[in-house]
């Protein structure tokens, strides 16, 4: 046997596996206690996330060598992810160690000719520095170490990483100014960047807008198709619309920015209307004190955005109106004044998308802006 897939059951316990040909083991969203069960040696893919595992010793994984996917996601495992781990380089295409309670410092190593696709730390109590040895992973398509302890400046020096696709740094101890792209064509690939929740400060530069290629052009398929391979599918956890959501499968065609929750001040990016993939687009609560960029209404699959609680002033652009896919609008807590466009999808939104506006006028608000109006 070299398939065994009791995954979503109720078992509490998994004792010796005494086959020796066993290449994937999928154990899943079970109720595992104790220690991490240890695969035989043959084991190419090993996935026990969304159990109840605890103990301080995830290095007894260390004798599978051969491992290419690990995933103990979604646990209660404590310690510090064993140093052991960079052993992997060559086999291993996803690690998962998201939502444990593991501490202490990211000690991976990564050596040339690596084949590392997915590194997911999220949700820890991990500290310390991102490790410039990710550059070795040049087939890196997620980074994941979102909501830990991480500190330093932005890791700028990702941006050379040819397949880079999601990039996700939300709620750590990142700070200062994200600075200008050291290369030609930063982040070519990237679709989904999340830094939010950070310290991040300064004026965003231009030029990181300017050469997002995989967000700036519009790419329709025939049918849906998803991250990850057919072992194993990648998932993320973004905002969506106000609310965090959990993708399970992660669609190619997604495409967001979140840099949300810093101190980043300044002119918001004339350069962003030309990314035209956008799904979302998240700027609110920084320092932002410029008007709205009207190059935005290019913004055409834009479905969610939100400037809310920054120091926006002027009038909102009548070309917003353009953007038709647009569900979600979020303005509130500026210094907007002027009357509030019409038409399209502007004629949906409600009181809420304005709040904290004292100069807006016009419908949905109550204010109107001259005597011949109706409220």
């Amino acid at each position: 046997m070299n398939y065994l897939n009791l995954s979503h059951n109720f078992l509490t316990n998994i004792e010796h596996l005494p086959w020796k040909s066993l290449q994937y083991l999928y154990l899943r969203s079970n109720l595992l206690k104790g220690h991490l069960p240890i695969p035989p040696p043959s084991v190419l893919v090993f996935s026990v996330s969304n159990n109840k595992l605890t103990g301080e010793n995830p290095a007894l994984i260390c004798n599978s060598i051969f491992i290419n996917v690990l995933d103990v996601s979604n646990n209660s495992m404590t310690g510090e992810i064993p140093p052991c781990i960079r052993n992997f380089s060559y086999n291993l295409l996803v690690l998962n160690m998201g939502l444990n309670k593991l501490h202490g410092v990211i000690p991976m190593t990564f050596s040339k000719g690596n084949s590392l696709r997915n590194l997911n730390l999220n949700g820890n109590q991990l500290e310390g520095f991102l490790s410039p040895s990710l550059l070795n992973c040049l087939w890196l398509e997620v980074l994941d170490v979102g909501n830990n302890r991480i500190n330093g400046t932005f890791p700028y020096w990702l941006e050379s990483l040819p397949v880079l696709q999601v990039l996700i740094l939300r709620s750590n101890r990142f700070h200062g100014s994200i600075g200008s792209p050291k290369t030609t064509f930063p982040f070519q690939s990237l679709r989904i960047m999340d830094i939010s929740n950070n310290e991040f400060c300064g004026i965003l530069p231009e030029k990181y807008f300017e050469n997002l290629m995989a967000m700036t052009n519009i790419t329709y398929a025939d049918k849906l198709k998803y991250m990850g391979e057919n072992y194993y599918q990648d998932s993320v956890v973004v905002t969506l619309k106000g609310l965090l959501i959990d993708m399970e499968i992660i669609q190619t065609i997604f495409t967001t920015i979140d840099f949300s929750n810093n101190v980043s001040e300044g002119e918001i990016p004339q350069l962003i209307g030309k990314l035209k993939s956008l799904k979302g687009l998240n700027f609110s609560h920084n320092r932002f004190n410029c008007s709205i960029p009207s190059s935005l209404a290019n913004l055409s699959n834009l479905e969610w955005f939100d400037l809310s609680s920054n120091e926006l002033v002027g009038e909102i652009p009548q070309q917003l109106t353009n953007m038709t896919s647009l569900s979600m609008l979020n303005l509130s807590e500026n210094r907007l004044f002027g009357r509030i466009p019409h038409g399209k999808q502007f004629d949906t939104f409600e009181n809420k998308s304005y709040l904290g506006n004292l100069g807006l006028c016009g419908v949905p608000l109550s204010k109107t802006c001259s005597n011949n109006e109706a409220p």
